[in-house]
């Protein structure tokens, strides 16, 4: 229901803005996460994801190479569930009660070329610290669903200091059709890994350095974009190597052995996920909707896969 609902609104959203190209150097909105979302009836493995962005387009007319130039903070929570929010004892923890609370600052650099380089911080805390189990509450109460059990086996708290790196490069273009490639890099206290993948887009869609698809729509930069709007389709399949996650192997200076009924687990290396999504970027609004597929995250994981849905929403503005 909620995604008809937003799909329907970034239709209306496409016919009400008037056409022209229009720049805006800032943007504000959220993202949110859920497997709710698919109508898939579980609630499981990664349920929850809330995000708050504020992204700022800094000032690139004397620079040679770049196109675009922009600022990013934002605030974040993830939250991660064994194969119910319910279990009867810990023999039920396929995938360990997890939640990660963070804030972190990016910096987009994105090139005449339609290559990008995105540098990325985050701090924050796993464990209860992460208040998981308290926002699982709250969205279980406010929709009348069902009791929570098990995080007291969740991860313990732990200090977080993650870093990444994400690149971006166009290979083809057609008309209405583009192919790009795309790596990313994550090394801290908490994610450690790297994946590679390309990324199909279908239907209306700009440069690289002024799109949906590299977060850079805001900026100051007086360039032609390809379309007015943006309106299209996108896949983005990925193959992810998992060094660490401490969401499921615990602080990563922690003792080897548990602590009290902490339950942990090992992560598989090799994840692949796909992304099938919609993406609308308009004078004022941007919206897009994805549904993302993951292969088993965890070895003990009673199910070989997982999804859920996610939804973003931004407003532009001077």
């Amino acid at each position: 229901m909620k995604f008809r609902f937003i799909a329907a609104l970034a239709a209306l959203l496409s016919l009400s803005e008037a056409t022209s190209a229009q720049s805006h150097a800032h943007e504000f909105g959220f993202q949110s996460d859920n497997d709710s979302f698919l109508g898939q009836g579980s609630d499981r493995y990664y349920t929850n994801g809330l995000y708050i962005f504020y992204r700022q387009a800094l000032d690139v007319k004397n620079s040679t190479k770049l196109a675009n130039k922009v600022l990013g903070l934002e605030i974040g929570q993830k939250m991660y569930n064994p194969i119910s929010g319910y279990v009867l004892n810990a023999g039920f923890v396929d995938r360990p009660f997890a939640a990660y609370l963070y804030a972190g600052a990016n910096l987009n650099l994105l090139y005449k070329n339609e290559s990008n380089v995105k540098l990325s911080a985050q701090t924050g805390m796993i464990g209860p610290a992460a208040l998981g189990k308290q926002v699982q509450n709250i969205i279980h109460d406010t929709f009348g669903f069902y009791n929570l059990n098990g995080w007291q086996y969740q991860i313990r708290n732990n200090f977080q200091l993650n870093l990444s790196a994400e690149y971006n490069r166009l290979m083809a273009r057609a008309s209405w059709i583009d192919l790009s490639a795309s790596a990313y890099a994550n090394i801290g206290t908490g994610f450690n890994g790297a994946g590679i993948g390309p990324l199909v887009r279908i239907g209306d869609f700009n440069q690289f350095f002024n799109s949906v698809s590299t977060q850079s729509i805001s900026t100051r930069n007086s360039s032609t974009p390809l379309h007015s709007r943006e309106l299209f389709l996108y896949y983005k399949p990925q193959f992810n190597y998992v060094a660490y996650d401490a969401t499921v192997e615990g602080g990563l200076f922690q003792d080897s052995q548990p602590a009290g009924p902490e339950i942990r687990s090992t992560p598989n290396r090799a994840v692949l996920s796909q992304q099938v999504g919609a993406a609308y970027g308009g004078k004022r609004w941007v919206i897009d909707l994805a549904a993302i597929f993951h292969t088993r995250d965890v070895k003990t994981q009673t199910f070989n896969t997982h999804q859920w849905g996610s939804a973003t929403i931004l407003y532009r503005f001077n």
